[in-house]
């Protein structure tokens, strides 16, 4: 059945869930037709994207975060808040880590009708997978949705990923895990905005205390970010609910801070920028990589590499000379 921007848009604008999963359904499709009804309702959608806080979550699996997210989700539709949950996980179809497992564990979040979860179309490379949550947030501020979570594994590159299209960037850890400072990515410490210390309850309560002492030390070795906000850590308990009101107070504050002081924007315009230039980049690899005459003449290149006749760089450099007169030739 063919689906018509229009048509979509205006039920996506008033908020209809199902036209949202339609949406989304195209963004994941590889069809060409598909793409182009994709760019249109992006376009369109544009004008009415924006007015949400995107958030970040990440953390090692089994730190809860589906258990802090419905938590937190709850909490924020008592408030009157619509919230939309995406994830960025391109392993999940071998680990079925992170969201997808979370859509049957977050049951009561599911049922509430100022949620949406989604979960990421699995086996895609990051780069592709990136790409598509940053258009399905687009289209989630569209339909209406105030707080988008972004969720992702927390494995290598994806949290990079995943900072580079939030404002606000939450690590959750646990207290005695053995990970406290020497395991972590210092990376990642420093993209938080916020160190989460989680199941902080029961038996448990000492050794968050003591591990939020730890990481509050930590951060202060760290440089000013940008933003001139100070990360905070917080010890929560999903289970409880013990904390959590506290940290949407704590986002809130720093909404206010960085729109006053002009980086949220300013944020938001080098995201777009790093996302024009990613895409680019990704256009350009494939167009090189995808043409027949340039595929067989790697081949003999590598070929005479692997025989020592020629250097890797000058193999390079030839390569690039004859894609740039293929480009000429046309």
């Amino acid at each position: 059945k063919s689906l018509s921007t229009k048509n979509l848009l205006q039920r996506l604008i008033n908020g209809d869930k199902v036209a949202l999963s339609q949406s989304i359904t195209l963004i994941e499709s590889e069809q060409k037709k598909h793409q182009k009804l994709v760019d249109k309702l992006i376009t369109k959608s544009l004008p009415h994207s924006g007015q949400s806080i995107r958030i970040g979550i990440t953390g090692v699996p089994g730190v809860g975060k589906s258990t802090f997210i419905e938590a937190f989700g709850k909490m924020l539709i008592r408030k009157g808040k619509r919230i939309a949950v995406l994830a960025v996980d391109p392993t999940s179809s071998v680990s079925k880590g992170s969201i997808l497992g979370d859509k049957t564990r977050m049951q009561s979040l599911v049922n509430e009708k100022d949620a949406f979860i989604r979960p990421t179309a699995s086996g895609s490379s990051l780069g592709g997978v990136a790409r598509k949550t940053r258009e399905n947030i687009i289209l989630c501020e569209a339909a209406g949705y105030d707080v988008i979570l972004v969720e992702t594994v927390g494995v290598g590159q994806s949290e990079t990923a995943v900072h580079s299209m939030t404002d606000f960037f939450l690590l959750l850890k646990l207290a005695g895990a053995g990970d406290e400072l020497q395991g972590i990515k210092r990376g990642i410490i420093e993209m938080a905005d916020a160190i989460l210390i989680n199941k902080a309850d029961g038996e448990n309560q000492k050794a968050a205390k003591q591990a939020q002492m730890e990481f509050k030390r930590a951060l202060h070795l760290y440089p000013e970010k940008k933003s001139k906000w100070t990360p905070k850590v917080k010890c929560v308990s999903s289970l409880n609910n013990y904390g959590i009101s506290k940290v949407w107070d704590m986002i809130e504050s720093y909404k206010n801070k960085t729109i006053e002081n002009g980086f949220f924007h300013q944020n938001r315009f080098e995201q777009q920028k790093f996302w024009l230039y990613d895409s680019l980049n990704q256009k350009l690899k494939q167009n090189f990589y995808d043409n027949p005459k340039l595929k067989s003449k790697l081949k003999t290149y590598l070929t005479q590499i692997e025989k020592q006749e020629i250097s890797s760089f000058k193999a390079a450099d030839e390569l690039y000379k004859y894609y740039l007169d293929l480009l000429n030739a046309k």
